[in-house]
Order: structure tokens, then sequence, then C-alpha cells
């Protein structure tokens, strides 16, 4: 046996005894795709700098292969266009654009999503190919179409699939639009963030289909969301527990903007704990309420900035042991979040799976209780 086929089965086994495995056929997916052929090289970030540099790791430099099959998700591209290969020194700076995510959360993703013998798939965000392939094999080429919004990670995925012996549909576009010419599909499958649900989804997705998807924002708050599709742009469902995150769509991004200067503005008390937008739920909560702000900071010392208006949030303990806020702008940032935060917290601060989302083409809620008497709408 390989090097690389005794990593994989160590990882199979690894991941079997964490329980990863819920669903028929899976592990023996896992255990036959060659997830090196999907990480030739990658990024590591380098401990201890700050903004993050990254050293490339090459295929075949001591520690390569265990780190593919470490339960790790893997950089591969920086910035939208640097390669590992493409770096001549020893470490870069540059924000994550592509990676092969961490195997136990694709396959987690996969069987969430139900996806059945027969069932036909529409993946969002081939990335690597990684979890296409995943896909493949459980399912067949036939039923597996794959959107990636990069045309070089695109046809590099197409490279690896090809190696690894798969031939699913690949498409180059918008995944955002989905694929009108290959519908109904029974599952759709994203494998990164949006701000909202794209309507095209829900045309594409036949009715009592499933959508699984991470709603995210330029608070980089994530939360996994699993959708049945009631009717032609309509659907509805609830949040999944546990906490998964993806790179946001790069299409709802946040806009380029300059660099903060805090302004001086109005001050009054705070009427939460700011640490509260540290928590997973509580900086999601956060979010929802301030959806086109950017947060910063940690702690007592946040700072939300508007990148719609340029409003400012930005707090502070004080000398009796509370917190301070200081605000600028049309919108009262921190407001709208304590509202949200004081809404939650009254109601026991559950966990993301105690929300709900509904979609139509009138508008996309996020809510909360039997009666909804928290809501908050998702942006445009």
């Amino acid at each position: 046996m390989s090097t690389a086929a005794q990593l994989r089965t160590a990882m199979v086994d690894g991941l079997t005894e964490a329980g990863v495995f819920t669903g028929p056929g899976w592990s023996e997916a896992t255990e036959a795709v060659p997830r090196e052929l999907f990480a030739g090289s990658y990024f590591r970030p380098v401990p201890g700098t700050a903004p993050t540099r990254f050293r490339p790791v090459r295929q075949g430099e001591p520690g390569w292969l265990e780190g593919v099959y470490a339960d790790e998700t893997l950089i591969t591209q920086l910035d939208g266009r640097i390669r590992p290969e493409d770096v001549s020194g020893e470490a870069v700076q540059g924000s994550p654009s592509s990676s092969t995510t961490l195997p136990s959360l694709v396959l987690s993703m996969w069987q969430r999503l139900g996806a059945e013998s027969g069932h036909r798939v529409l993946e969002i965000g081939t990335g690597t190919g990684y979890s296409t392939a995943l896909g493949a094999h459980r399912l067949g080429d036939v039923n597996v179409t794959s959107i990636e919004y990069d045309p070089r990670v695109g046809a590099s995925a197409a490279t690896a699939l090809k190696a690894a012996g798969y031939a699913p549909r690949l498409l180059i576009g918008d995944g955002l639009r989905g694929d009108p010419d290959g519908g109904p599909y029974d599952r759709l499958i994203a494998t990164g963030s949006v701000r909202h649900i794209p309507l095209p989804w829900l045309h594409q997705v036949k009715p009592r289909g499933r959508i699984l998807v991470t709603l995210s924002g330029w608070s980089y708050a994530n939360a996994l969301a699993s959708l049945e599709v009631t009717g032609p742009g309509e659907a509805t469902g609830w949040f999944l527990p546990g906490g998964t995150s993806f790179m946001i769509a790069r299409p709802h991004d946040r806009p380029p903007r300059p660099t903060l200067t805090l302004l001086p503005g109005d001050e009054r008390a705070s009427r939460i704990d700011p640490a509260q937008l540290d928590d997973w739920t509580g900086g999601w909560i956060a979010q929802l309420a301030a959806p086109s702000a950017e947060r910063l900071g940690a702690g007592p010392e946040q700072i939300l900035w508007d990148v719609a208006t340029g409003s400012q949030a930005r707090t502070a303990p004080d000398s009796g042991g509370g917190w301070s806020v200081v605000q600028r702008g049309p919108v009262r940032l921190w407001d709208r979040v304590e509202e949200a935060v004081r809404g939650w917290q009254a109601a026991g601060e559950p966990g993301q799976e105690a929300f709900g989302l509904t979609i139509s083409a009138a508008r996309q809620r996020v809510w909360l209780g039997a009666d909804e008497s928290l809501a908050w709408e998702l942006p445009a």
C-alpha cells in the first residue's frame, strides 16, 4: 500500500471514530478519492504574523502529504489570483480566496444535504474539485453538476477530477445564477457562503427539493441553512447546529473601502456587553441587525463600520465597570445591534438551530419564535 493510501485509510478511520459518517456510501467515497490530486500544493498560515502571512507547501516537500490527509482546510489561492506555485519566496500576505475544505465538514455537508442514489445535485463552487469527486463517487458522474466562478480554479479542478477517474458535468460561470439549462435538480449544495439566497436557485430545484447553503455577511458571521423548496421562487427551512463557515461568494463580498478613520460622535452607555458579539450566535445576530456593517475589534472594544453609509459605532469599557458606545452617521448601528441582541437574550440566547428562514420573491426573512416575534430581513 502506498504512503498516500495508508494516510487516506488512517484519515477514514479517524473520521469514523469521530462519528462523521452518518449516511451509506460516504466512507467508501472518502477511501476511494485521492485528496493529493486536488491539493498538489497549498498554503499554510505562518503563526504569529499580523496581517497573516502564508507559506507555500509544495508537492513532495516534507510534510506535504501528511498535511493533505489531515482533517484541515488547505488554502489553495490568495487574493483571487496567487497560487502556491506562483510564490518564489518563503511567505506572502493575502486573503484566502479558494481552498479545499476540511474533509469532515465536506462530508457533513453532503450527508446533511440528504442526497440519495438517483438524485441530481447542483454544486455551487467546484473549488479544487475534492468535494465534487466525493459526490460523483457516491451518486455517479451523471448526477452531479458543479459550477466554478474562477476559470483558472475550474481548469485545475477539471484536470484533477479527470486524473482521479471522475467525469461530472463541470461549468464555468456565476454560480449565483445556477444552471438554467440543466435543471430541475433534486438538491443544491453551496461550498461558498452568500448574503442572501439567489432566487434562480429556487427555480432550478424541484418542489420539495433541498438547498444547503451557508449565509454570511460583511462581518463574516456564518450560519448553515437547510431549505426545502415549496414552490417556484419560494422556500422555507431552518438553520443547523454547529459552526460552519465558508468564504463568501465574490459577487457578495464587501466592496473596496478606504482605510478606517475613527471619528467623534454621540456617546452613551451601552445596554449590552460588547463581548456578546464574540459569541458565534451573538455575532450573527449583530450581523442580521446591521447587515451592511463590517465588524472589527473584539471583547469590550468593538468597532462597527457601515460599508453603505460610512456610519460608525465603537465601544469601550467605562470607569463604572460597564461599557460606553460612540455612534456617528445616519445609521445608529449600535442601537440596532442592542435591540437585536437584547431580544435574543430575552429568548434565552438559543443557538442558530432555533431560527427559521422564509424565502419568497418579495423578501427573505430570518425569524425566531413560533410567532416570529423577532425577525430580520436579509439584504437584497
